[in-house]
């Protein structure tokens, strides 16, 4: 796994908040994380997580992928289908916390089925030494299907 660059993210987004215009302030708000937690990112004295690299990416209207090559989440190249589908599902207006988490539990068993491991606490995909053969599902295994709730 690649390790985070940090000091790089941070100056990119200090720089990218100056040319939107926004305090340090504004964008905490906006991105819905603490303005100290903002600034120890921009200062390069936190790791952020790909959730929160996602928030800050949505308030500053630009590509949450840009921001996971800069903090070296994610090679340029590599795992670009895996990010992008996970936040088209982040970013969903129409579905709740609970219905994206069950989405990308549902995506992460699929893959890890056709031998692909997701670690979605960062947002990197890697490839499986040696996909196993499916054993017995669980609830843990992601296998949660859609369920309807009464409105």
């Amino acid at each position: 796994m690649a390790t985070l660059n940090v000091g790089n993210l941070g100056e990119y987004l200090r720089e990218q908040r100056r040319n939107a215009q926004l305090s340090l302030r504004q964008l905490a708000d906006a991105a819905g994380v603490s303005n100290p937690y903002l600034s120890q990112i921009e200062r390069g004295l936190r790791k952020p997580s790909a959730e929160v690299l996602q928030q800050v990416a949505k308030a500053l209207r630009i590509s949450a992928e840009t921001l996971y090559v800069r903090a070296g989440i994610l090679d340029a190249e590599r795992d670009r289908d895996e990010v992008e589908t996970r936040a088209v599902i982040l970013a969903d207006p129409t579905l709740n916390e609970r219905q994206k988490q069950v989405l990308l539990q549902i995506y992460e068993s699929f893959r890890k089925e056709n031998g692909f491991e997701i670690d979605f606490g960062v947002g990197v995909a890697t490839e499986a030494e040696e996909p196993s053969a499916p054993g017995p599902r669980t609830a843990d295994d992601g296998d949660a299907g859609p369920r309807q709730t009464a409105s």
